[in-house]
């Protein structure tokens, strides 16, 4: 299990490079444009995903939450968001890369910032929400540019596979 998160943390953080550096290529304008996602613009998206981002981080390491909502916009510039997304990227991967097997077989317990239950699940399990949440988002950020007459870059995963090594046998 341990070298499946890897690659899945490995996977996160190439996807969001190649995201943020399509949205480099659109003026700040349509950049923050309503386009009526569920968190309004690409810029709200890419927040949403810090914060929640943020708060798994914050969970897995025992950690106080931060004080941010769901819709919270932490970061008023792609730039700063793209440096902070970096920094984020790396330490989640480098959190993922110290768990062992044990601990992702072994029970964490979070609680819903939605509705204040608490959930009791395998590590492994809540990793995977917090990967295939990540790759939820980044779909409509994907399909945004699209509609921002940008080309979007391919996030499939064996791309990153292929380009990585992991999961390819030569």
């Amino acid at each position: 299990m341990r070298a499946y998160f890897q690659m899945f943390a490995g996977y996160n953080a190439w996807a969001n490079h190649r995201l943020h550096a399509a949205c480099a290529m659109l003026d700040e304008a349509d950049y923050k444009a309503e386009r009526g996602a569920f968190f309004g613009s690409i810029h709200g998206t890419l927040n949403h995903l810090i914060v929640t981002d943020r708060m798994w981080l914050a969970r897995l390491r025992g950690e106080t939450l931060p004080p941010h909502g769901l819709d919270a916009v932490i970061f008023h510039d792609l730039a700063t968001l793209r440096e902070a997304r970096s920094h984020e990227d790396a330490a989640l991967s480098s959190h993922v890369a110290a768990l062992t097997d044990e601990q992702l077989a072994g029970v964490f317990r979070w609680t819903r910032i939605a509705d204040g239950s608490v959930v009791t699940q395998p590590m492994w399990a809540t990793l995977t929400h917090l990967f295939n949440h990540q790759t939820h988002h980044r779909g409509q950020v994907h399909g945004l540019l699209s509609q921002a007459g940008i080309d979007p870059p391919s996030l499939d995963l064996p791309v990153f596979q292929k380009a990585s090594g992991l999961g390819f046998i030569a």
